[in-house]
């Protein structure tokens, strides 16, 4: 039976609601796109995650029966549509799909980010996977049950895969839901969750690699379902592929090593990640990311671009001297761009959380 659609505006006048999700910086990325990872399951694909406290908010306000209403600190643009009449190929298309999909109207989405516009750092996966725990607390709120953490995670990815035609991955909506650092073992053959997760750093390990890693944003935006279309065309016709495995092996490296705590080790094995890389997925380095990877390795660090590169943002790993020394560098660089600049973050170990009742 077809449930019908749902008018919230009455309980959110009661109880506005406001959850939140914290962003990435990843080792290995665009292994979590099944294109990649299912042909190739057999070389026990992987990626690597960290979660940082640069947190994307989701509040639910009440509004207009019959209506759904969208918008966001970071855009100058809002959207508004009957329930009946929303788009899903919009700048917010995805959350009109998630709204859709829960059947609820008389809801304003208000959006507020902590990390600059496409900036590599999954934030509209994060925006997503805050906006269905808002949705599940609505749930909750309504007698119902709420939407546990792997369907949160197993939602805002198919939700956004969907609406992307296929271009999306699971590492942000991973790192999204958990929180923390993470080893990711892409399986999508295996029937119900796709995946396996090992957090490899606990609490104390989260509070040291904070103090080693420097995230910058390189003040330019990036297009990443555009980038991650030409890698996977040249994956597919075999160009690149034993590129990618050559990734895989030295991530699986970078892992063992924070797991362990040797940064040393595990900074040499990300500066490996970004040799290959530069070979395989030369779209990812415009002349600012490649400045800042230069200079970090001059400094004793590495660097690798967040997500698919061709923009957004540059993350170095090192000893906290050597981070210190390299903060100042890459400041001076930045100074020069229109809107580059140091992302002050730290690990986040939390995940996707509510921040409470407007």
């Amino acid at each position: 039976m077809v449930q019908p659609s749902r008018c919230i505006r009455e309980l959110l006048e009661e109880n506005p609601i406001k959850t939140s999700a914290p962003c990435r910086i990843d080792s290995g990325g665009t292994w979590d796109i099944k294109a990649l990872a299912l042909p190739l399951e057999g070389v026990v694909p992987i990626t690597v995650n960290l979660a940082i406290n640069l947190r994307t908010y989701i509040t639910l306000l009440p509004y207009e029966s019959g209506w759904v209403k969208i918008s966001s600190d970071n855009f100058d643009t809002q959207e508004t549509y009957l329930f009946t009449e929303v788009p899903f190929n919009s700048r917010f298309g995805l959350f009109f799909a998630i709204v859709s999909f829960f059947k609820f109207h008389g809801v304003e989405i208000v959006i507020r980010s902590t990390s600059p516009v496409n900036a590599g750092l999954g934030g509209s996966s994060t925006a997503a996977v805050a906006a269905i725990n808002a949705f599940s607390m609505v749930k909750a709120l309504s007698q119902e049950k709420e939407v546990e953490k792997g369907d949160i995670l197993h939602l805002a990815y198919h939700l956004e895969d969907a609406v992307s035609g296929g271009m999306c991955g699971l590492q942000d909506q991973g790192a999204a839901v958990f929180g923390g650092v993470n080893k990711w073992v892409w399986n999508y053959s295996r029937e119900g969750r796709p995946f396996e997760r090992e957090s490899i750093l606990d609490e104390n390990g989260q509070k040291e690699i904070s103090k080693r890693i420097l995230v910058a944003y390189s003040g330019k935006r990036h297009l990443s379902a555009k980038i991650n279309r030409l890698w996977i065309e040249k994956f597919l016709a075999g160009d690149t592929r034993s590129g990618w495995i050559e990734v895989n092996s030295i991530v699986n490296r970078f892992a063992l090593n924070i797991e362990k705590g040797k940064w040393k080790e595990g900074a040499k094995e990300l500066r490996n990640e970004v040799a290959i890389r530069k070979e395989i997925t030369p779209e990812a380095f415009t002349p600012i990311i490649s400045r800042l990877i230069q200079e970090s390795e001059g400094a004793g660090c590495s660097a690798r671009f967040a997500g698919a590169g061709g923009g957004g943002t540059v993350w170095a790993l090192g000893e906290i001297d050597d981070i210190q020394r390299l903060r100042e560098i890459w400041a001076r660089i930045l100074k020069r761009t229109k809107e580059g600049r140091i992302l002050e973050c730290a690990i986040d170990p939390i995940g996707v959380r509510q921040e409470g009742r407007c």
